[in-house]
């Protein structure tokens, strides 16, 4: 049994309560239309299924053996379109067994991230985390494919493949780490001064873009000597204790390196941009119950973050 061609699918309902209710009026008034209205929907539905639907006799209106056929039919579309049409089930952190995999910066991982973590425990004791690091295939792949639930703290980007959607996050202010034994160096640096030392810096993983720094320097008409690009910012940090490199970071990462190694901080240049970060995902996936509860638990975790720091 098929639904005639050019069918409206808005007469299933009409169906649906005229063969419950097997009266025009009463339907109307479920329908919350007017009477006049549901005689006409009445009239399509006859002459679209070429049979009388319902007949009036003796003990009141009447569904004809057709109709009565159809009728289990209809109400099982109905159901699954309500089914299917109804908002995603909420997600319940306490009772979720969910595994995150976050691509994350060192920044992320080393300063916030087992805070973070911690917190959520306290009330969604089920969950857990799979940590990777950002790669281009992560931004133009795995993010679409739920292979990486979302990118955190990446630096913000002018240019994301399509569907990708970029929010921003939170701010740190960026400053130099100098050895201890580094002469060469003062308590801050002029821009100047700041190109002609050599750097230590972390490799760009993602793949996408000149870091802020260099592109601060050429608008500047400068150029830096980098010594060693680094995957982390320990590796990075040591390289700067054993050599007269600096290197640029967020402040806070800096300051775990102070009590580890003989480093000291340094004021960078004004003219150097702060460290926007982000939180990257893709449009496919944005809407789904847990990617947006994380989402929002991010969003509030740094911005606690930022009023205690």
């Amino acid at each position: 049994m098929s639904i005639p061609r050019h069918f409206d699918l808005n007469l299933l309902r009409v169906f649906e309560t005229l063969m419950r209710e097997r009266h025009v009026t009463r339907a109307a008034e479920k329908l919350h239309v007017s009477q006049p209205a549901l005689s006409h929907a009445l009239k399509r539905l006859r002459e679209s299924l070429d049979d009388p639907l319902l007949v009036r006799t003796e003990s009141g209106m009447q569904p004809t053996p057709r109709a009565l056929a159809l009728l289990p039919v209809v109400q099982q579309a109905l159901a699954m379109l309500q089914e299917g049409l109804a908002p995603p089930a909420s997600f319940s952190p306490a009772s979720s067994t969910r595994r995150f995999t976050l691509a994350t910066t060192d920044y992320f991982e080393e300063v916030m991230y087992p805070g973070f973590l911690s917190q959520l425990l306290t009330y969604a004791p089920g969950i857990s985390f799979s940590i990777e690091l950002i790669t281009p295939e992560v931004l133009s792949e795995g993010l679409e494919s739920r292979q990486i639930d979302m990118v955190v703290g990446l630096d913000s980007q002018e240019e994301l493949p399509g569907g990708v959607l970029q929010a921003p996050w939170m701010h740190e202010e960026l400053v130099c780490l100098a050895a201890t034994h580094n002469q060469g160096v003062g308590e801050a640096l002029g821009i100047q001064q700041f190109s002609r030392m050599m750097h230590v810096e972390l490799a760009d993983i993602s793949g996408l873009r000149p870091s802020n720094i260099d592109s601060c320097l050429t608008q500047h008409g400068l150029t830096r000597r980098v010594i060693s690009k680094n995957l982390n910012y320990i590796a990075a940090a040591r390289v700067v204790a054993l050599t007269d490199a600096i290197m640029t970071l967020p402040r806070q990462m800096a300051e775990r390196f102070i009590a580890m190694l003989p480093v000291r901080l340094v004021e960078p240049p004004e003219e150097l941009p702060a460290l926007n970060m982000t939180l990257i995902q893709h449009a496919l996936h944005a809407n789904e119950p847990s990617i947006a509860w994380l989402n929002q638990q991010l969003i509030d975790f740094a911005r606690a973050f930022n009023g205690r720091a």
